[in-house]
């Protein structure tokens, strides 16, 4: 029988980013088709911004999208996924 998605998965990653250079990660599993809600909480407000910033450029470059949940919660996902707010 095969899966209801074909060979891919529907799958969401969470990210406690403690450093910028955790944002290659991010992209990249956003690159593997995984959806990634990112709390950058653990960060300086200024580093942060930077990571959420390059993560954003990297997910939009990848038809991507992206929503802002609040200040440090974001949530990235691949062209296939749909994300929406009521």
């Amino acid at each position: 029988m095969d899966a209801l998605f074909g060979d891919w998965l529907p799958e969401v990653v969470v990210f406690h980013p403690t450093r910028f250079e955790d944002a290659q990660a991010i992209v990249q599993a956003v690159r593997e088709l995984q959806t990634v809600l990112v709390h950058a909480s653990a960060m300086n407000r200024r580093e942060a911004q930077r990571l959420i910033d390059f993560v954003a450029g990297g997910v939009v470059a990848m038809d991507g999208h992206a929503e802002c949940l609040d200040d440090l919660t974001f949530v990235f996902a691949p062209e296939i996924v749909t994300l929406s707010r009521d």
